[in-house]
């Protein structure tokens, strides 16, 4: 059996979709393969079924001590490959380095921090010196580069640094998520992700205060959930409250389990502004809900138009606003409609069994 170690920085409830990608991907890989999970400590791990999980240190100030953690859990687990799932840390790069030097395959998976939007964000200040010091040459040394959309692996390619990309798309575990059984108008959409500038929750605040200046939408309700950092949070409140929209636009925090599960269901529409993502898990667990989704051009969720269950917009308050219009506009049958072909969409082409075959097929390529 294929030995696989799957190093990730982080599996915190807090860390999101990669998180999320991490414990679907090992509950299902898991049964076709050895698979252990190597990261470091934290205050919310999520569950990892089906894999060994390995914590170690993350001290940069004590490196060689590090080394030494890693190299001995390689000695002791002797993988065939070791997949590396971030970029821009040291670390990341470090694992990946010590790994090829112990001619062990790697799979580096950017997970969308390769984007142009991504790169662009503190180039000068963070970005080119990463580049200079490790990034770059991680990237040009990676056996293969795992991408999760066609778009994710093009922004990859224009980099020039490594050609050897493949695309495995990330995946949700239907058999966790409960199709919802009616589409009754809540007048209710829900934002679900990390609270963080790149996911557009601005531009959402700034849909809604058109939406009221238009007399429109007065009885909608916008739930904004997630965990971020708290003094950007306290923006966020701010913009709210200086908008005038806290009556209908409330911050509620991180939720989870089956509260996360009733929170997709309740919503008449799924939205994620987002300026950036290389897949969007809360996007297809949104839809997987049977709740239609508005997101953007950011994403790679072309699919939304094509298979008629949502949104796809350009990233800006106009767009949003139109496309928050529209669907507050549908009747019961219509948003039925769009939530049946929502659910048949991610079982045709992003379930979790099929996404980890094709995992597997991607490793054993490099063998």
């Amino acid at each position: 059996m294929m030995k696989v170690v799957h190093y990730i920085p982080g599996i915190d409830r807090a860390d999101g979709g990669t998180a999320t990608y991490m414990q679907t991907l090992a509950k299902y890989l898991g049964m076709m393969a050895e698979v252990h999970i190597c990261t470091h400590e934290s205050r919310n791990p999520v569950e990892v079924p089906n894999a060994q999980v390995h914590y170690f240190s993350s001290s940069l100030k004590r490196l060689a001590d590090v080394k030494k953690q890693w190299l001995d859990l390689m000695d002791s687990i002797k993988p065939d490959v070791v997949h590396v799932n971030c970029c821009w840390l040291p670390l990341c790069s470090l694992v990946q380095k010590w790994s090829q030097n112990r001619g062990v395959k790697v799979v580096l998976s950017p997970h969308g921090m390769l984007e142009p939007w991504i790169v662009k964000r503190n180039y000068w200040t963070k970005k080119l010196p990463a580049l200079l010091l490790y990034q770059k040459k991680a990237i040009k040394s990676a056996d293969l580069i795992h991408a999760t959309a066609e778009s994710e692996k093009e922004n990859i390619l224009k980099l020039k640094y490594n050609d050897k990309v493949a695309v495995v798309p990330n995946s949700v575990d239907l058999s966790e998520i409960k199709l919802k059984d009616e589409w009754s108008i809540k007048r209710q959409a829900l934002f679900l992700s990390r609270v963080h500038v790149k996911k557009g929750v601005e531009l959402l605040i700034d849909a809604v205060t058109e939406l009221r200046r238009g007399g429109e939408c007065l009885d909608v309700s916008f739930i904004v959930a997630g965990e971020g950092d708290k003094e950007y949070r306290e923006g966020i409140q701010r913009r709210i409250v200086e908008r005038g929209v806290q009556d209908v636009v409330k911050l509620v925090g991180g939720i989870y389990g089956e509260q996360k599960w009733m929170a997709y269901r309740n919503a008449d529409v799924f939205v994620l502004p987002t300026f950036s993502e290389n897949f969007g898990i809360a996007i297809a667990e949104a839809l997987a809900s049977g709740t239609p989704v508005i997101t953007t051009q950011g994403t790679p969720w072309k699919d939304l138009e094509t298979d008629s269950c949502g949104c796809w917009i350009k990233t800006d308050v106009k767009s949003l606003a139109d496309a928050l219009r529209k669907m507050f506009s549908l009747n019961e049958v219509e948003l039925k409609t769009l939530g049946v072909n929502a659910r048949r969409l991610i079982e045709r082409k992003y379930s979790a069994e099929q996404t980890a075959k094709r995992m597997l097929e991607l490793y054993k390529s490099l063998m």
